[in-house]
This record gives structure tokens, C-alpha cells and sequence, in this order.
């Protein structure tokens, strides 16, 4: 039976012990955090469930254009507590399902860390792990170590969190009470998410972006299009600014921007980046190379380059996605326990940004498009003209896809509306099967629905073909 070792229990790690476990394998899995790491336990599970509350408080958002009205006060108060409680509780419990499916596999699961340790002969490699209970460390000699330690919030030195005004996102939740006024620093995609939800819930936010527009890797268009959204409800943008630092003053917060400005607020919110966890697992001495910033270099089928040490998830660096982090850990396993497996294809993973509206995308992207690396056609239509956005009280938001010129496969979406993340499900089907807009556009939608814009987009493109 081959004994298999994985360092780091997140999505990368539990989904490849549920993959070595099915394969007869002897899986141990050694997590400080618990099951589901920091993915499950402090930052993806939790700021998603944060957000479905401020979600619910957008419902009751323009009520009166529906013909709804609220007795009273008609305002919407927020319990931070209850908020906050509802997080943990869930993030506790999708731990809890995730350790029990483990368990039922029979997988080993050890609470505390683990290390590379002194080489051995032959085809093993000896790990050394170190009980969080106190118990003494021992060593376990595995065919295959997999290295899925994630990352944690990045931490400037002029800008320490203490957990009680200065925040990472992982500190949020321990808050007693909402932010009088947030600064959030760093408009990236977790930036723009919290940004998003603090001020769907009422709370008066201020975004401190270092370029010209919020999330400056997302989709232009798109990123424009919810930088307009959130301007319009009242979110303070600052664009081309960069925080040089944050202190602490009485009950509040003062941001130094590096044109010499202050900005001051009662909470900041720093969503400056991640760095992985691969410090003190002994890599470089065990003679596995590490690249710069401290990731684990990879192959796309999730190989090191010592045979049988494989890396997946946010400590490769590869695409910081539960998604992702979680097939790389399948790939391994079934790469190392010998498995027919196709490589890594990041061309056709969707990713969605969880503001309001969501923004989610797959395949190629206008700037590929642009600068002639993808020859494509595209079509962009907004979400005002599909009736069932309409009916919904949806005015912002579109629907844009691409194709080759002359076949017209799709190789490319993005969506800018609510859900999203479910809307962009059908277009990752059709860039991962090589779908034409023609196939698209032939596959009845139900009506009316935002998914019958799918469809009118990829009529458009087809239409095309016709001229």
C-alpha cells in the first residue's frame, strides 16, 4: 500500500486525500487549523458567508420601485454579533463535514505541523511531524509528500495589525461592533469583496486603490462597471493612491498616503496580498526549490522537482483559487498513484469576484484579445435589456463573450451580475467542450431568465458568420 503524507488540510489538501483514500492509499493529513484549513476556517467559507448577510440587506434595497413599503422607521439594522457568531458557526461546521468525510474515507488526520526531514534511501521521504497536543515529534517515511500549506495575509511593516482597529481579514470577525467608518487598503479582488459588503450593509467605506481602477487584473470593462456601482451608493474611491502607512489614533485610524495625504477612519482593513506558508517546512535543505516570494515551483501536474514531493494550492502560487488549489491536490494523487491525468488547463478555470454584482470570468480575456496574443470576436450586452433583469430591478451589469474569428468555438466569457457565479457556469461548459456560438446559440434558455442573454450574445456572434 503506498503511504502518502500531506502537509496542509485546506481544499488542496483534503481533496487529494479524498482522491488517495479512494485509490487504497495510506493517507495522513497533519493541519494545525483543523479540516478545511484557513481556506474553510478563517478566509474563503467565512468572508462569503459575511457577504450572504449583506446580501440580504441589499433585498431590502430600492423596495419602493417594486411597489414594497416598510412601516415605521424603515431602516435595516445589522446585529455585528449575530453577524459575526453566524460565521464562525458555519465555518466551524463545513470544518466539522469535511473532518467526517475524511475520517469515513480513512484518512489519518494529525492536528499540528510538519517538516521535510533528514533524507532517506531509496523512494521515501521522511517527514517529521510535530503534534499540537505537546505530544513528542516522530517521523513518518512516505512514498509521496504532497506540500499544501496555503498562504496568509500579507503584513507591512508600516501598517501592523492589532486586531482591534488595524485588520487583516482573518481579524473582522472578533470586531463587537461594525466599523463606524472602514478604509479598506488594496482594491484587489479580496479588497473589493469586503469593500462591497461593509457598505451593503451601511457601514461608510473608504477604498484606497494603488491604479486607476478598482481590481486592476479583472476584466477592464467589468472592473469599471462595479467601480461606477459602488461610487454610486456612496463609497469614497481613491484611486492612483497608495497607503504608505497606518497608525492607531484613540478610537480611530490615521492612513499616511505616500502623496502626503491623511485619511482618517475608525477601522482600516489591510487586503494587501498574501504570502505562502512555506518558511519553515525545510524545503530549500531537502533540496526542493522554492521561486521567488517564497512559492513551491511546480509542473502543471503538480510535481516538485524531487520525485514524489508535489506542491498544490496557494503555496504554488500558481492561481490563489479554492478551485484550482483543490484539482492540483487531485492531480497529484492520481499523477503519483499512477492514474491516466490530464495537466492543469488554467484557459478554462471560471473565477468570480463576490462584490455586488459578482464579476466572473473564463477562457481568454480582452486584454489578451487586444493586444492580438488571441485573435477573437466579441459581443458585450448589457443586463438592461434582458427582461428578466428588468423585472428583477437590475440596471447595472452586462454579459460579454468571445469566439475564434472563423470557427466561432467559444474561447472566452464574462459576466457582471448578480450570481454570476452561477451565470458563468455555461460558458466554462462551452470553452471546456469547444462549443461554437452556433451550438450557444441554438440551446434553448428558459425565459425569461439572464441565462437567455447567454444565448442572445452568442446569436450575435453567430449572425456574424451569416454577413
Amino acid at each position: 500500500m503506498s503511504r502518502i503524507v500531506i502537509i496542509g488540510g485546506g481544499p488542496a489538501g483534503y481533496e487529494a486525500a479524498l482522491v488517495a483514500a479512494q485509490l487504497d492509499a495510506d493517507v495522513t493529513v497533519v493541519e494545525a487549523d483543523g479540516a478545511g484549513g484557513a481556506c474553510v476556517l478563517h478566509d474563503c467559507v467565512p468572508s462569503k458567508t459575511f457577504i450572504a448577510s449583506s446580501e440580504v440587506v441589499t433585498s431590502y434595497r430600492d423596495t419602493e420601485e417594486f411597489g414594497v413599503h416598510y412601516e415605521g422607521a424603515g431602516t435595516v439594522t445589522v446585529d455585528a454579533a449575530a453577524v459575526h457568531g453566524r460565521v464562525k458557526r458555519l465555518a466551524l461546521a463545513q470544518s466539522g463535514d469535511i473532518h467526517a468525510k475524511l475520517i469515513k474515507a480513512g484518512v489519518t488526520l494529525v492536528k499540528g505541523t510538519a517538516r521535510m526531514g533528514e533524507d532517506t534511501l531509496g523512494h521515501t521521504h521522511r517527514v517529521r511531524v510535530r503534534p499540537a497536543d505537546g505530544d513528542a515529534e516522530y517521523a513518518i517515511d512516505a512514498g509521496t509528500v504532497l506540500i499544501a500549506t496555503g498562504a496568509t495575509p500579507r503584513r507591512l511593516p508600516s501598517a501592523v495589525p492589532d486586531g482591534e482597529r488595524i485588520l487583516t481579514w482573518r481579524q473582522v470577525y472578533d470586531l463587537p461592533a461594525l466599523p463606524e467608518h472602514l478604509i479598506v487598503i488594496g482594491s484587489g479582488v479580496t479588497g473589493a469583496e469586503f469593500a462591497s459588503s461593509y457598505l451593503a450593509i451601511g457601514v461608510p467605506v473608504t477604498l484606497v486603490s494603488s491604479r486607476d481602477r478598482v481590481m486592476p487584473h479583472e476584466d477592464a470593462d467589468a472592473a469599471m462597471a462595479i467601480e461606477r456601482v459602488f461610487r454610486a451608493r456612496g463609497m469614497t474611491i481613491l484611486n492612483n493612491s497608495r497607503a504608505d502607512a497606518v497608525k492607531r489614533v484613540g478610537d480611530g485610524v490615521e492612513v499616511t498616503l505616500s502623496d502626503g495625504r491623511v485619511v482618517t477612519g475608525s477601522h482600516a482593513l489591510m487586503a494587501v496580498g498574501s504570502i505562502p506558508n512555506t518558511a519553515d517546512l525545510g524545503l530549500p535543505e531537502y533540496g526542493v526549490t522554492v521561486g521567488p516570494g517564497g512559492y513551491v515551483t511546480v509542473d502543471r501536474v503538480s510535481r516538485t522537482n524531487v520525485p514524489g514531493v508535489y506542491a498544490a494550492g496557494d503555496c504554488t502560487g500558481v492561481l490563489p483559487l479554492a478551485s484550482v488549489a483543490a484539482m492540483q491536490g487531485r492531480i497529484a494523487m492520481w499523477h503519483a498513484l499512477g492514474e491516466a491525468v490530464a495537466p492543469l488547463r488554467l484557459r478554462t478555470v471560471a473565477a468570480n469576484v463576490f462584490t455586488d454584482p459578482e464579476l466572473a470570468t473564463v477562457g481568454v480575456s480582452q486584454a489578451d484579445v487586444d493586444s492580438g496574443k488571441v485573435p477573437a470576436r466579441q459581443v458585450m450586452l448589457p443586463l438592461a435589456g434582458n427582461a428578466r433583469a428588468k423585472m428583477a430591478g437590475l440596471h447595472d451589469g452586462f454579459i460579454k463573450l468571445f469566439c475564434r474569428p472563423a470557427s466561432g468555438i467559444v474561447v472566452g466569457g464574462v459576466v457582471v451580475a448578480p450570481r454570476a457565479s452561477e451565470l458563468i457556469m455555461p460558458l466554462t461548459m462551452a470553452v471546456e467542450n469547444h462549443m461554437t456560438v452556433d451550438q450557444l446559440a441554438h440551446t434553448i434558455t428558459i425565459y425569461p431568465s439572464l441565462t437567455g442573454s447567454l444565448a442572445e450574445a452568442a446569436r450575435q456572434l453567430m449572425q456574424h458568420d451569416i454577413e
